[in-house]
């Protein structure tokens, strides 16, 4: 014969398993119910949510500062929120002083990520608002300039950028060098070695440095560009190495997927940042600079600033050796 109070003890252990999914059901609905009636981010016009040319006419000596641009770029100083994505996190941004690398230090900070930053000596005044930037967020910023032309100086970067934040975990190899010039023959030796050694040599010696430290889950990112699939005229040089760059992620790629490293590019079309005052476009192109675009505006380094997030974040641990693009509606490829 059955026991009695064995089967109505079991019943009461069922009845509360059955009571608890009830009330975890409805704690998550109640949940879910508060974030919905949250206010919500308003939408965004992307055709009009920034200025859009003509620009005032304006150029600066290389490597330019975003602090005396016209109109002076976004990089997400007020606009940027963070949501946890990147906690714990440990970043080496190179060019995090301005442009896409200010943005990407801005971001990651702000979800949590402490962050190391590479820059020119002459980029000081703008590197000294990112570290305040970072800080203000509630985590650890460590400036390290250099010239990344210089692979001791590479290797060094990322040891220091490891021993002061305690790990490294996020690598962006974004600073670059971009020089116009109308033929190839004012290309000189020394602009093509020169954009050779900042723009794909350094992602080299970085990557080289970095590898050796970073632990499964880890990520590398390298800013290539439009200009690789669609390279410009005046940009000979430059185009070129950002086609390495994405030849580059795509076979390292390759080779870390089983050490757990994913490895993509971020591919960004026009996008008003000192780079292009300071000798990376004719005065002309500055005047209407994004205009050719479907979009007829350039991008403003805080819109490309997401990317950077989602490919640095465990979200992304089924994509590697991709490249993202973000153009304006220019077409990719």
């Amino acid at each position: 014969m059955p026991d009695d109070s064995h089967i109505a003890s079991s019943r009461r252990t069922v009845l509360a398993a059955a009571a608890g999914l009830v009330t975890a059901a409805a704690a998550s609905g109640r949940a879910q119910a508060a974030e919905m009636a949250a206010p919500r981010p308003p939408l965004v016009d992307p055709e009009n949510a920034y200025p859009r040319p003509p620009f005032p006419e304006q150029s600066q000596p290389w490597p330019g500062l975003a602090g005396k641009m016209n109109p002076r770029p976004d990089h997400g100083e007020t606009s940027y929120r963070g949501s946890g994505r990147l906690a714990g996190r440990k970043a080496l941004i190179t060019g995090g002083d301005s442009g896409l690398g200010r943005a990407a230090a801005i971001a990651y900070a702000r979800e949590g990520a402490d962050v190391a930053i590479a820059y020119l000596p002459q980029e000081e005044p703008d590197a000294r608002e990112v570290v305040a930037l970072i800080r203000e967020a509630g985590r650890k910023a460590v400036a390290l300039p250099g010239d990344l032309r210089d692979s001791k100086y590479c290797a060094q970067l990322v040891q220091h950028a490891h021993d002061e934040l305690g790990g490294l975990d996020i690598l962006v190899s974004n600073a670059g060098r971009q020089r116009h010039q109308a033929s190839i023959l004012d290309i000189t030796d020394e602009q093509f070695d020169e954009t050779f050694r900042t723009n794909i040599y350094a992602l080299f010696h970085l990557s080289k440095a970095a590898i050796p430290l970073m632990p499964r889950g880890s990520a590398i990112i390298a800013t290539a560009s439009v200009n690789a699939f669609s390279p410009s005229e005046i940009l000979l040089d430059y185009s070129a190495t950002k086609g390495a760059i994405v030849a580059f992620v795509k076979s390292l790629a390759k080779q870390m997927v089983h050490k757990g490293i994913r490895v993509n590019a971020v591919a960004p079309g026009p996008f008003w940042t000192a780079l292009q005052v300071s000798g990376g476009q004719t005065e002309e192109n500055i005047h209407n600079f994004g205009g050719e675009t479907p979009m007829g505006r350039a991008g403003q380094p805080a819109e490309i600033a997401p990317i950077y997030v989602l490919l640095a974040s465990s979200e992304a641990s089924y994509i590697t050796g991709q490249v993202y693009a973000a153009s304006g509606g220019t077409g990719v490829g």
